[in-house]
């Protein structure tokens, strides 16, 4: 009871602080829009909470221990992949290096590179977002808990709902809306310029660092499945990643995710469906699974290695916050979404369909292997950490193991490709854009290809450091809770608090981040925050604090730059309103603003289909450089638009998520009673496949 109720105290002050925040800006209510909105975040809230629940505190019964009368070398020793494996991984490389490669052509500016245009659809997107959510490690360090602890690992999926009405409601419209490039930059905006390069250098320390620990992860896979030398292996599947991104971006970031998200979903499935096959059924491999392992939470603060507290700190509160929040990966999907509609649904979508379907997908290694040890498949006394390939060779078929090594790999790339283009974001935006303010877009686009090959390089380069934990669950947790925390503080203050000043937020991230350092040399610094848990790690050489008290260090970083926060902010004089109007809580009409330049809403208007009339010249550009389309009395009337609207221009063909599709401007509405709409040769470049160019045309306005 007392896990329960610690998780869902905190975790709904934090859910919150959220309504009351978007119910003032205008988001939610009582009625109509905003009272559909309210009820899908409580339903959400009521579904997380009934599910976990039901897991704490049922009543199950666990079938009679079976026992197992085989060698452990039986069904550990050396997996062999089979030609038929082989062609399936090689096929999957070649598959996606194809499409990244091809959906990536023809990358313009840095708008294309980074945010693919702003024109996909939600569905493309939140796969993208799963595919990026769920990493390599993701499979293997949640197998490797959920074996030793049970469903208890699904509490990393199944809380980030706390964070939903801040994020749906309050930061995506910010985000979007006030066009910025980059988290710094928004810093920049919210704060100022010092603030801005304070987050620049921490921000860039945990992507590439996340970076290090996704190629550590591949190269122990491809280590204990085949034998590969870690290093070795993650320089192969680095170089894989890096060639697409480099040549695509954004754009083939997501469409290739879209491939990478289905594979994560399918691999943990079939382990799934093969263990329910061979036990006789999902009740029988429902029923051997040990009852402790089907808590929602384990310990509450006993075990320094997994507790629900160190959990709660370091993943529900400070590594998710951060990952939806200040990640600039994140941050450039829901950019990448052609309205914050979609963005909006697509966070909706991860956080509420797909996060509890991934809680099973990457642990399914891990529990089903408890499973099969509890019914005597398995022996008991498999190694955690080896679990997921142990269960998986065990389970597989010629094929199956090939289209499991796919998966890890996919998991690897589809994580990897969204850090390196975020830290070309960040490069580019933050660093070489300030020092070379006047650089053409192409030169842009130089150096972010460079600095996406730069990335790759060190992320490599710290794959040695990671080697030196025990686990890569541990790896991962030390890293973020290290890292995550000012960045974290400072964010949500931002858009939470409208006096949160300039000082006070660069006191928070540089202040809160020394504070965080020192604890590493001095750990007895976060034992009052560790609820009297055993610190856990050993030795004594450089990296022995950083492995004492790992998860709850997030608890003691939160708690300082929330105080730093606090103290600077009474001391030191806030911004006034208008400087900081639209960008942070406040009504919606207020973002709009700083997009269209003028009041609006965040509404979207419906489609309407319509012939195109293909011009030989362009018209001259609109506002924010976009293209300038003319459209018929009869389609104005349709659209209910007028001149200066923004439009939204796509193929008629909606299940291409976008992939033909670009934001114009209305220029002129002109007399006629047939609908029409013409544009020049750069929206035909971008929106009209070739051989379409008479086919019906879809448009709706945006944001009247």
């Amino acid at each position: 009871m007392l896990a329960y109720s610690y998780v869902y105290g905190l975790g709904g002050l934090v859910f919150l602080m959220g309504l009351t925040v978007a119910f003032r800006s205008g988001h939610l209510s009582l009625a109509g829009t905003g009272f559909k909105r309210l009820l899908i975040c409580l339903g959400g809230l009521a579904f997380f909470a009934g599910l976990q629940g039901f897991l704490q505190f049922g009543d199950f019964t666990e079938a009679p221990t079976g026992g197992f009368t085989g060698k452990l070398e039986d069904v550990s020793g050396e997996a062999l992949a089979t030609p038929l494996d082989w062609g399936i991984v090689i096929g999957y490389f070649l598959l996606i290096l194809v499409l990244g490669t091809w959906f990536g052509k023809n990358q313009k500016d840095t708008k294309d590179f980074f945010f693919g245009g702003q024109r996909f659809s939600w569905w493309l997107i939140t796969f993208s977002l799963l595919a990026t959510t769920v990493g390599s490690y993701s499979f293997v360090k949640y197998s490797r808990v959920s074996y030793k602890y049970g469903l208890a690992s699904s509490q990393t999926y199944l809380n980030d709902w706390y964070w939903f009405p801040l994020l749906a409601f309050v930061w995506i419209p910010i985000l979007y809306f006030s066009r910025i490039t980059s988290i710094p930059e928004y810093f920049e905006r919210r704060f100022d310029r010092r603030t801005r390069r304070a987050v620049t250098g921490l921000l860039l320390i945990y992507l590439i660092s996340y970076v290090g620990v996704n190629l550590f992860t591949m190269g122990k896979v491809l280590n204990i499945l085949l034998g590969w030398d870690v290093l070795t292996a993650a320089v192969i599947v680095a170089c894989i990643s890096a060639v697409y991104v480099t040549a695509g971006g954004q754009t083939s970031v997501i469409v290739t995710d879209l491939f990478q998200g289905v594979m994560l979903l399918a691999t943990g499935l079939v382990l799934v469906y093969l263990g329910a096959q061979l036990m006789g059924g999902l009740d029988q491999l429902w029923a051997h699974l040990p009852v402790d392992n089907r808590r929602a939470f384990t310990n509450f603060a006993e075990d320094p290695s997994y507790s629900t507290v160190g959990i709660f700190w370091q993943d529900a509160m400070a590594n998710t916050a951060m990952f939806y929040f200040v990640n600039q990966g994140m941050a450039m999907r829901f950019m990448a979404a052609r309205s914050v509609g979609e963005a909006r649904k697509s966070a909706m979508a991860v956080l509420l369909i797909l996060m509890p379907i991934a809680a099973l997908v990457v642990a399914s290694g891990g529990w089903v292997g408890s499973s099969l040890a509890h019914s005597g498949h398995l022996p008991n006394d498999m190694e955690p950490a080896k679990v997921f390939f142990i269960t998986a060779k065990f389970l597989s078929q010629p094929g199956v193991f090939g289209l499991i090594l796919a998966a890890l790999t996919a998991a690897l790339m589809s994580t990897v490709d969204t850090l390196i283009t975020a830290v070309s974001a960040i490069a580019v935006n933050d660093i070489y854009g300030p020092i070379k303010p006047k650089a053409s877009e192409e030169q842009k686009l130089k150096v972010a290809r460079w600095v996406a090959i730069g990335t790759t390089l060190v992320g490599i380069a710290l794959v040695p450091i990671f080697n030196q934990f025990k686990s890569i669950y541990a790896a991962h947790g030390a890293m973020t809770a290290c890292v995550t925390p000012p960045l974290v503080i400072a964010m949500i203050l931002a858009l939470v608090w409208k006096r949160y000043t300039a000082t006070a937020a660069f006191a928070t991230v540089v202040g809160g981040a020394f504070a965080i350092g020192v604890s590493i040399f001095v750990p007895e610094l976060v034992a009052p925050f560790a609820h009297g848990m055993d610190p856990g790690g050993s030795g004594d050489d450089l990296f022995a604090g950083l492995r004492q008290y790992k998860y709850t260090r997030a608890l003691y970083g939160l708690y300082i730059s929330f105080s730093i926060a606090v103290i600077v902010t009474w001391l030191t004089a806030p911004k006034s309103d208008k400087d900081i109007k639209g960008l942070t809580w406040g009504p919606i009409g207020n973002a709009v603003a700083l997009y269209l330049g003028r009041p609006g809403t965040d509404n979207e208007g419906h489609w309407v289909q319509t012939p195109l009339r293909l011009n030989d010249n362009d018209l001259p550009l609109g506002a924010n450089d976009l293209q300038t389309v003319n459209i018929s009395q009869a389609l104005a009337d349709q659209l209910q638009a007028k001149e200066g609207d923004l439009l939204f221009l796509s193929d008629a063909r909606p299940w291409l998520g976008g992939l033909r599709a670009c934001h114009a401007v209305l220029g002129s509405v002109e007399p006629g009673e047939e609908a029409w709409l013409s544009a020049g040769p750069a929206i035909r470049e971008r929106a009209v496949a070739p051989g379409r160019e008479g086919q019906p045309f879809r448009v709706r306005r945006l944001y009247g």
